[in-house]
């Protein structure tokens, strides 16, 4: 008897072995759950916002445009100029006033590098207040 008690007990000795297969069901789920859930976590809350009263600045009376031609020219204002001569056409018409603010028109067809290589270029001479120029979406006929 005491032989076959024995034999039960080594039957059922303890398993060291850990069943990871529903951890892994599990974490599959959550992850699959994170990834549908992330993206509506960053949705744009709505609000209602009041009007300003504030005027907008001035427009100036004659605006420095510095245009960027598809075939990489440069031209300040009407004037074709290069790279080299970009900071002294701008001192010419600013008057060497580096706060005023120059507009930079840019071809589509230049890439997003050419036109940063062009505001550094800006920077560098000293006029930091750049404002890109686009044509206005206009809706309606």
């Amino acid at each position: 008897m005491a032989i076959r008690l024995a034999k039960r007990d080594e039957d059922y000795a303890e398993a060291h072995e850990i069943n990871v297969t529903p951890f892994i069901d599990v974490m599959l789920v959550l992850l699959i759950i994170f990834m549908v859930a992330a993206p509506l976590a960053t949705v744009d809350v709505p609000v209602n916002l009041p009007s300003a009263s504030a005027q907008p600045p001035p427009r100036p009376d004659k605006p420095i445009f510095v245009t960027f031609k598809a075939d990489h020219s440069l031209a300040v204002g009407d004037e074709t100029v290069t790279r080299a001569d970009l900071a002294a056409a701008l001192d010419a018409l600013t008057g060497a006033d580096r706060t005023q603010r120059v507009l930079l028109r840019a071809d589509q067809a230049l890439s997003y590098g050419e036109v940063m290589e062009l505001m550094n270029l800006l920077r560098n001479a000293g006029y930091e207040k750049v404002a890109l120029v686009a044509l206005e979406m206009r809706s309606g006929p």
